[in-house]
């Protein structure tokens, strides 16, 4: 059977400062493999990875303007400088 990709894109404006949003916790436990955080207020993204029960095990955050490596079946650098 073919694995399907799955990527979630979450937002935070500027103004919301939880550790994590809603978005993020509900991706963890729902087969999602890689949910991107773009946060507005720390000018950085976040990929979390490697779900493994309610948590993702990894996470690598970048600033925005540096590139961020999204992993196979995506396999490509993510180009943040337009996020500025």
């Amino acid at each position: 059977m073919e694995e399907e990709a799955a990527l979630r894109i979450v937002e935070r404006p500027r103004a919301q400062r939880a550790p994590q949003s809603a978005e993020v916790r509900a991706g963890r436990g729902g087969g999602i493999p890689l949910c991107l955080l773009v946060d507005r207020e720390a000018s950085s993204v976040t990929l979390f990875s490697d779900p493994e029960k309610d948590e993702y095990r990894e996470r690598c955050t970048r600033p925005f303007g540096k590139p961020i490596t999204l992993p196979a079946p995506f396999a490509f650098d993510l180009d943040t400088a337009d996020f500025l």
